[in-house]
C-alpha cells in the first residue's frame, strides 16, 4: 500500500501535467519543481511508466536537454514522438525538442 504522501506527491505530480498544454512540452524537472517537489525529477519519470490513462498527456514531458527519454519498449518512445508531432511540435537533427520554441511556461 502507498504512504498517503506518495499518493498525495502522485495526485500533484498530475495534476501539473493535465495542465501542459497541446503544442508545448515540459520537462521532468519542471513538473516536479510545479508540483512542490524540487529536485524529483525521477519521482515524475517513475510516475510516467505507470501511466495509461489517456487523460494524462504524458508524452509531453521530455527530459532537460529536450529530449525523449529512453524507455524499455522502443514502441511507446516512437508513440510519445508520433504524438508530440501531430500537435505541431517540431524535433531538432538531434531529435531534440527545442526548448526554447516549446517548452511550456505557465504564468
Amino acid at each position: 500500500m502507498k504512504e498517503p504522501a506518495d499518493q498525495d506527491n502522485r495526485k500533484r505530480i498530475l495534476t501539473i501535467i493535465k495542465l501542459v498544454p497541446t503544442g508545448r512540452v515540459a520537462t521532468y524537472g519542471q513538473i516536479a519543481h510545479l508540483a512542490g517537489l524540487p529536485n524529483n525529477a525521477r519521482q515524475v519519470g517513475s510516475l510516467l511508466k505507470s501511466i495509461s490513462s489517456p487523460d494524462i498527456p504524458w508524452f509531453r514531458i521530455v527530459n532537460s536537454k529536450g529530449e525523449i527519454s529512453e524507455r524499455r519498449n522502443e514502441a511507446s518512445q516512437s508513440m510519445q514522438r508520433d504524438a508530440l508531432e501531430g500537435e505541431g511540435v517540431q524535433f531538432t537533427e538531434n531529435n531534440r525538442v527545442d526548448l526554447s520554441k516549446y517548452l511550456w511556461k505557465p504564468s
